[in-house]
Protein backbone atom coordinates (compact mmCIF):
# COMPACT_ATOMS: atom_id res chain seq x y z
CA UNK A 1 0.00 0.00 0.00
CA UNK A 2 1.46 3.35 -0.81
CA UNK A 3 -0.09 7.07 -0.20
CA UNK A 4 1.38 10.14 -0.11
CA UNK A 5 2.43 11.55 3.45
CA UNK A 6 1.20 15.23 2.44
CA UNK A 7 -1.81 15.60 4.72
CA UNK A 8 -0.28 14.39 7.82
CA UNK A 9 2.34 16.96 7.28
CA UNK A 10 0.05 19.23 6.66
CA UNK A 11 -2.18 18.88 9.80
CA UNK A 12 1.08 18.66 12.18
CA UNK A 13 2.87 21.98 10.24
CA UNK A 14 -0.85 23.77 9.99
CA UNK A 15 -1.79 23.34 13.66
CA UNK A 16 2.02 24.24 14.41
CA UNK A 17 1.49 27.45 12.89
CA UNK A 18 -1.77 28.10 14.56
CA UNK A 19 0.01 27.78 17.96
CA UNK A 20 3.01 29.80 16.94
CA UNK A 21 0.39 33.12 15.72
CA UNK A 22 -1.55 32.89 19.20
CA UNK A 23 -1.56 36.65 20.73
CA UNK A 24 -0.14 35.19 23.85
CA UNK A 25 2.63 33.11 22.37
CA UNK A 26 3.00 29.69 22.05
CA UNK A 27 2.49 28.69 25.70
CA UNK A 28 -0.87 30.23 25.76
CA UNK A 29 -3.92 27.32 24.96
CA UNK A 30 -0.86 24.59 25.20
CA UNK A 31 -2.95 22.11 26.35
CA UNK A 32 -5.29 22.75 23.62
CA UNK A 33 -3.09 22.80 20.25
CA UNK A 34 -1.30 19.77 22.05
CA UNK A 35 -4.41 18.08 22.18
CA UNK A 36 -5.95 19.35 18.29
CA UNK A 37 -2.24 18.10 16.99
CA UNK A 38 -2.67 14.61 18.34
CA UNK A 39 -6.23 14.49 17.23
CA UNK A 40 -5.52 15.72 13.52
CA UNK A 41 -2.47 13.57 13.23
CA UNK A 42 -4.16 10.30 14.35
CA UNK A 43 -7.69 11.50 12.08
CA UNK A 44 -5.30 12.13 8.90
CA UNK A 45 -3.95 8.04 9.56
CA UNK A 46 -7.30 6.48 10.16
CA UNK A 47 -9.25 8.14 7.55
CA UNK A 48 -6.11 7.72 5.27
CA UNK A 49 -6.13 3.92 6.25
CA UNK A 50 -10.12 3.37 6.09
CA UNK A 51 -9.80 4.07 2.18
CA UNK A 52 -7.08 2.26 1.06
CA UNK A 53 -8.26 1.05 -1.99
CA UNK A 54 -8.90 4.17 -3.29
CA UNK A 55 -6.51 6.81 -5.71
CA UNK A 56 -3.86 8.38 -3.82
CA UNK A 57 -5.77 11.81 -4.08
CA UNK A 58 -9.10 9.78 -2.44
CA UNK A 59 -6.80 9.04 0.28
CA UNK A 60 -5.30 12.40 0.54
CA UNK A 61 -8.64 13.71 0.82
CA UNK A 62 -9.55 11.33 3.95
CA UNK A 63 -6.99 11.80 5.41
CA UNK A 64 -7.62 15.45 5.35
CA UNK A 65 -10.90 15.13 6.54
CA UNK A 66 -9.66 12.51 9.11
CA UNK A 67 -7.46 15.25 10.19
CA UNK A 68 -10.04 18.36 10.66
CA UNK A 69 -12.07 16.28 12.34
CA UNK A 70 -9.43 14.71 14.76
CA UNK A 71 -7.95 18.03 15.62
CA UNK A 72 -11.59 19.38 16.62
CA UNK A 73 -12.23 16.69 18.64
CA UNK A 74 -8.83 16.90 20.05
CA UNK A 75 -8.85 20.15 20.94
CA UNK A 76 -12.59 20.00 22.75
CA UNK A 77 -10.36 17.38 24.50
CA UNK A 78 -7.46 19.75 25.47
CA UNK A 79 -9.37 22.70 26.19
CA UNK A 80 -11.36 20.51 28.98
CA UNK A 81 -9.04 19.44 30.46
CA UNK A 82 -7.12 22.88 30.70
CA UNK A 83 -10.60 24.34 31.62
CA UNK A 84 -10.65 22.00 34.21
CA UNK A 85 -7.17 22.00 35.67
CA UNK A 86 -7.55 25.88 36.29
CA UNK A 87 -10.88 25.55 38.29
CA UNK A 88 -9.46 23.17 40.83
CA UNK A 89 -6.50 25.03 41.45
CA UNK A 90 -8.69 28.09 42.27
CA UNK A 91 -11.19 26.12 44.61
CA UNK A 92 -9.01 23.47 46.01
CA UNK A 93 -5.86 24.07 48.87
CA UNK A 94 -2.57 25.23 47.86
CA UNK A 95 -1.51 21.95 49.16
CA UNK A 96 -3.43 19.81 46.83
CA UNK A 97 -1.51 18.93 43.15
CA UNK A 98 -3.47 19.57 40.24
CA UNK A 99 -0.99 19.00 36.86
CA UNK A 100 -2.52 19.09 33.07
CA UNK A 101 0.12 16.92 31.03
CA UNK A 102 -2.15 17.52 27.88
CA UNK A 103 -3.66 13.62 28.44
CA UNK A 104 -4.93 12.76 31.82
CA UNK A 105 -5.05 15.86 34.46
CA UNK A 106 -4.12 14.40 37.90
CA UNK A 107 -4.66 15.71 41.34
CA UNK A 108 -2.96 14.55 44.17
CA UNK A 109 -3.28 14.41 48.00
CA UNK A 110 -0.81 13.39 50.73
CA UNK A 111 -1.45 11.32 53.02
CA UNK A 112 -0.52 12.86 55.51
CA UNK A 113 -3.51 15.10 55.17
CA UNK A 114 -5.86 12.39 53.69
CA UNK A 115 -5.46 10.01 56.80
CA UNK A 116 -4.04 9.42 60.32
CA UNK A 117 -1.23 6.89 60.48
CA UNK A 118 -2.04 3.25 59.41
CA UNK A 119 -5.91 4.78 59.06
CA UNK A 120 -7.97 4.50 56.01
CA UNK A 121 -10.55 6.85 57.36
CA UNK A 122 -10.27 10.07 55.32
CA UNK A 123 -9.94 13.38 57.59
CA UNK A 124 -12.87 16.00 57.20
CA UNK A 125 -10.51 18.66 55.69
CA UNK A 126 -9.79 16.06 52.73
CA UNK A 127 -13.83 15.25 52.58
CA UNK A 128 -14.37 18.49 51.75
CA UNK A 129 -11.59 18.73 49.35
CA UNK A 130 -12.94 15.79 47.81
CA UNK A 131 -16.18 16.62 47.63
CA UNK A 132 -14.97 19.43 45.29
CA UNK A 133 -13.35 17.15 43.39
CA UNK A 134 -16.08 14.90 42.77
CA UNK A 135 -18.27 18.23 41.95
CA UNK A 136 -15.71 18.71 39.19
CA UNK A 137 -16.20 15.41 38.00
CA UNK A 138 -19.83 15.68 37.56
CA UNK A 139 -19.29 19.20 35.90
CA UNK A 140 -16.67 16.84 33.22
CA UNK A 141 -18.46 13.74 33.25
CA UNK A 142 -17.21 12.18 30.24
CA UNK A 143 -14.27 11.08 32.25
CA UNK A 144 -12.72 7.99 33.38
CA UNK A 145 -11.42 8.16 36.87
CA UNK A 146 -8.38 6.05 38.74
CA UNK A 147 -8.04 6.78 42.23
CA UNK A 148 -3.87 5.18 42.99
CA UNK A 149 -2.89 4.63 46.60
CA UNK A 150 0.55 4.90 47.31
CA UNK A 151 2.97 4.33 50.23
CA UNK A 152 6.57 5.08 51.39
CA UNK A 153 9.06 1.76 51.81
CA UNK A 154 8.60 1.63 56.09
CA UNK A 155 7.59 -1.43 56.95
CA UNK A 156 6.50 -4.64 54.72
CA UNK A 157 6.10 -4.42 51.15
CA UNK A 158 2.95 -6.54 51.82
CA UNK A 159 1.16 -4.51 54.13
CA UNK A 160 1.77 -0.71 52.26
CA UNK A 161 0.53 -2.80 49.47
CA UNK A 162 -2.78 -3.76 50.85
CA UNK A 163 -2.81 0.07 52.88
CA UNK A 164 -2.67 1.84 49.78
CA UNK A 165 -5.42 0.01 48.92
CA UNK A 166 -7.89 0.22 51.25
CA UNK A 167 -7.05 4.12 51.33
CA UNK A 168 -7.83 4.52 47.50
CA UNK A 169 -10.82 3.06 48.17
CA UNK A 170 -11.86 5.08 50.93
CA UNK A 171 -10.87 8.13 48.90
CA UNK A 172 -12.92 6.16 46.17
CA UNK A 173 -16.42 6.01 48.33
CA UNK A 174 -15.87 9.64 48.97
CA UNK A 175 -16.31 10.91 45.64
CA UNK A 176 -18.51 8.49 44.82
CA UNK A 177 -20.74 10.00 47.76
CA UNK A 178 -20.22 13.09 45.97
CA UNK A 179 -22.28 11.71 43.10
CA UNK A 180 -19.74 10.60 40.73
CA UNK A 181 -20.73 6.96 38.99
CA UNK A 182 -19.46 4.18 40.45
CA UNK A 183 -18.56 2.94 37.16
CA UNK A 184 -15.90 5.42 36.57
CA UNK A 185 -14.28 5.12 39.35
CA UNK A 186 -11.17 2.36 39.75
CA UNK A 187 -9.83 1.93 42.93
CA UNK A 188 -5.62 0.85 42.42
CA UNK A 189 -3.07 0.08 45.33
CA UNK A 190 0.40 0.76 44.62
CA UNK A 191 1.74 0.13 47.35
CA UNK A 192 5.88 1.42 47.54
CA UNK A 193 6.41 0.18 44.34
CA UNK A 194 6.08 4.33 42.65
CA UNK A 195 8.02 6.89 44.39
CA UNK A 196 8.48 10.04 43.28
CA UNK A 197 10.99 10.98 45.92
CA UNK A 198 13.59 9.55 47.82
CA UNK A 199 12.61 7.19 51.09
CA UNK A 200 15.75 7.88 52.33
CA UNK A 201 14.99 11.08 53.99
CA UNK A 202 11.81 12.17 56.05
CA UNK A 203 10.38 14.64 53.69
CA UNK A 204 10.60 11.75 50.47
CA UNK A 205 8.86 9.63 52.54
CA UNK A 206 6.13 12.30 53.14
CA UNK A 207 5.56 12.80 49.12
CA UNK A 208 5.67 9.48 48.44
CA UNK A 209 2.89 8.95 50.96
CA UNK A 210 0.25 10.31 48.58
CA UNK A 211 -2.91 9.40 46.38
CA UNK A 212 -3.48 10.42 42.89
CA UNK A 213 -6.77 11.04 41.69
CA UNK A 214 -6.21 10.17 37.63
CA UNK A 215 -8.88 12.04 35.14
CA UNK A 216 -8.51 10.80 31.49
CA UNK A 217 -11.16 11.34 28.93
CA UNK A 218 -13.02 8.92 27.18
CA UNK A 219 -12.18 8.81 23.50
Amino acid sequence: MKFSKFPLVAAAASLTLVAACEPGGPNDYQKTQQGALIGALGGAAVGALTNNDGSVRERNQAALIGAALGAGAGAAIGNNLDKQAEELRRQLRSDVGVSNNGTDLRVVLSQDLLFATDSTAVSGVSQNELLIVARSLNNYPNTTVNVVGHTDNTGEASYNFDLSQRRAQAVASVLRSGGVAPSRIRAIGAGENQPIASNLNAAGRAQNRRVEIIITPNG
